[in-house]
């Protein structure tokens, strides 16, 4: 996705569904059961419990990412995304850690929810975005070593509740609005779009 795509999205306040898009209906016709469901998916998808934020946490806009870090085209946006969040200062962007590409993705993935605990996940991010190679638990924690962070409160927090069960619930919610793949995007205010980026 380029970052003049982003852009564009951004003035049109939303993306255009591709192949897994999912557009749900919640104006004032539709069921009230329908809407109430509506309501909790899209707080769960973005403003749901131990979630991670780029950018600007307090931004005006929010952009949600799936994403994996053994994903190629994740590894290709990542650079796009972070220069479109600096010269973007109003976009919160709220990622979710969908390890859909094996077991080390999910180790991966532990280790950045971790290291969300101790106020550093946008650095080790970028780092294992970055970072060559197959993305696993010891490439994870070389990075975060190489980042100064607190390594037996990492490895405490890789071991919590909070973060197994926030992987399970964002690979969940990828699952119930329909992503296809990773990297992922969410974007509007009455609608959910979604589509596979490629």
């Amino acid at each position: 996705l380029r970052a003049a795509g982003l852009a564009l999205a951004l003035l049109l306040g939303g993306l255009v569904g591709g192949p897994a898009a999912v557009r749900a209906e919640a104006g004032p016709e539709a069921a009230p059961e329908a809407a109430a469901e509506y309501a909790r998916l899209r707080a769960q998808v973005f403003d749901g419990p131990d979630l991670p934020v780029m950018g600007n946490p307090q931004g005006s806009f929010t952009i949600v990412e799936f994403s994996d870090y053994n994903c190629p085209f994740c590894r290709r946006t990542a650079p796009e995304v972070t220069a479109f969040l600096a010269s973007h200062p109003q976009v919160r962007l709220v990622v979710h850690e969908v390890p859909i590409f094996g077991e080390g993705s999910r180790e991966a993935a532990t280790v950045a929810l971790a290291a969300a605990r101790q106020g550093r996940y946008a650095e080790f991010h970028r780092a294992m975005m970055a970072a060559h190679g197959k993305a696993g638990r010891a490439s994870a924690l070389r990075v975060a070593r190489g980042l100064g962070l607190d390594m037996d409160r990492l490895e405490r927090d890789m071991q919590s509740d909070a973060v197994v069960t926030r992987i399970e619930t964002s690979l969940d919610l990828a699952d119930r609005i329909g992503l296809m793949g990773t990297p992922s995007f969410v974007i509007g205010e009455q609608s959910l779009f979604g589509y596979q980026i490629g």
